[in-house]
């Protein structure tokens, strides 16, 4: 593993942050008139960011708002958000273990998330992680954000990586479209936030717990 680049998508993938967005999206709706969201019918849509859980939200609820009244939800979200971060959220099992056995063997950690960069540093601090990653690209790091190549190959020589020996690590549609787009490999989790089946979407491999990481990476570097 030395010298390999390591990017991870941060909700749904390093991070179970259901329950904190999913908080923070009826907490403006219910602000605004509207009965709460069950999580089920939110979580699918976590990995498109804060506007698309609110625009979900509206339209279940059958309120039409209009693109001035959804930026004012969005900035009460994020202001919610921010200071209600790391109530819930938790890092997946097994996952600080693959972190350390991937640090000792020389390679490098990176996170490459539509998540904003202020907050993808709020949560990683306040749940002791962020020192572990040479680079946090959020979506405005960079001019562009996933599923364009660059953000992800932007995330990689923030790190000190090389884009040839890099893998991306990803739960949604978005990620495995970014990893395609630059021509990296990529390993899916299926327990993160997707509205479309992680089997349909062609990763190099898929994992259910991260106890099978390690395995299904050294089957790609192969």
């Amino acid at each position: 593993m030395r010298d390999l680049t390591l990017v991870f998508d941060l909700d749904g993938t390093l991070i179970d942050t259901a329950p904190d967005l999913i908080r923070a999206t009826n907490h403006v709706i219910v602000g605004d008139g509207l009965e709460p969201m069950p999580p089920e019918a939110l979580r699918p849509w976590i990995s498109y960011g804060a506007r698309r859980l609110i625009e979900v939200a509206l339209s279940a609820r059958g309120a039409n708002r209009s693109t001035d009244q959804v930026d004012t939800l969005l900035a009460g979200f994020l202001n919610h958000y921010e200071h209600n971060i790391a109530i819930e959220s938790r890092a997946f099992a097994g996952l600080e273990r693959v972190l350390d056995t991937a640090t000792a063997a020389g390679a490098r950690l990176a996170v490459c998330t539509n998540k904003r960069e202020h907050l993808s540093r709020i949560l990683l601090t306040e749940l002791g992680l962020a020192q572990r990653f040479a680079a946090i690209a959020g979506r405005d790091t960079f001019p562009v954000c996933k599923p364009h190549p660059d953000h992800l190959l932007g995330a990689i020589r923030l790190a000190g990586g090389d884009p040839a020996r890099a893998v991306m690590v990803g739960d949604s549609d978005v990620d495995v479209a970014t990893a395609k787009a630059a021509r990296l490999p990529v390993i899916a989790v299926t327990f993160g936030y997707t509205s479309i089946p992680i089997a349909e979407l062609a990763a190099d491999a898929v994992i259910d717990h991260y106890d099978e990481f390690l395995p299904a990476l050294a089957g790609i570097l192969r």
